[in-house]
């Protein structure tokens, strides 16, 4: 499968790494100084490719996923931070005859966590004694806090308990790739349920998992319907 890159930052080169382990070849990269709204994503810049791999900065996104649109290309997405214009950038793609994936995250055991804990909320649903909160750690150099994973992860929690706050505390140190962690604490007992990225190619490997599964689609998808075939 031919790929372009857009963004080259630590997962842009995980996922070209990765790409050419599996027998892709990566046809065009275009980096973070290279893009000037978008406008350097033609398609001579592309270069045929089949799948677009977006991971940049929330800033660029927008005008990278609309311009994408414009050309009918087919798109994997795991920049953060963009989703308030996901109506705007849905519409431009199904407009285009392009297809879009996005993520917050691309782990499939990430997937599974959340579905994990919508189930633990429920569960705890009416249960006030236990206060409810969300930690959420990554490197020192992750822009958005919090994170798009603990975005998710508060809204499936939500999902399972609506009559909860699930408030988010933020830590950005070190060299973590990424730890999310839903705690239900009393006076006597605490209960966690965590999720530990031990290596960030969980997510370039996902990536490429939902590039392989976009080609030949039309559209918008998520990552749930990839891995569970059912609707966001």
């Amino acid at each position: 499968m031919k790929l372009a890159l857009v963004g080259h930052g630590r997962m842009g080169q995980a996922i070209a790494r990765l790409a050419a382990e599996r027998g892709h070849i990566v046809v065009a990269t275009v980096s973070g100084q290279d893009q000037r709204d978008g406008g350097s994503l033609t398609a001579e810049r592309l270069a045929g490719a089949e799948v677009v791999l977006e991971f940049t900065r929330p800033e660029a996104a927008i005008d990278n996923l609309l311009g994408l649109a414009r050309l009918g290309a087919r798109v994997v997405t795991g920049t953060t931070g963009w989703t308030e214009a996901l109506p705007e950038v849905s519409a431009a793609f199904m407009a285009g005859g392009g297809a879009l994936l996005h993520s917050a995250n691309f782990s499939p055991g990430v997937q599974l966590f959340l579905r994990a804990a919508e189930d633990l909320a429920r569960r705890f649903a009416g249960r006030p004694e236990f206060a409810a909160y969300v930690t959420d750690i990554h490197h020192a150099a992750k822009r958005d806090a919090p994170s798009g994973t603990a975005q998710l992860l508060r809204e499936r929690l939500h999902r399972g308990d609506a009559g909860r706050d699930f408030p988010v505390s933020s830590t950005r140190a070190g060299f973590a790739a990424g730890r999310h962690e839903v705690v239900y604490d009393t006076e006597f007992e605490t209960i966690r349920l965590t999720h530990d990225v031990r290596n960030r190619d969980v997510f370039a490997a996902g990536a490429l998992n939902a590039a392989e599964w976009l080609q030949g689609r039309t559209g918008v998808f998520t990552l749930d319907q990839m891995l569970f075939g059912e609707d966001a």
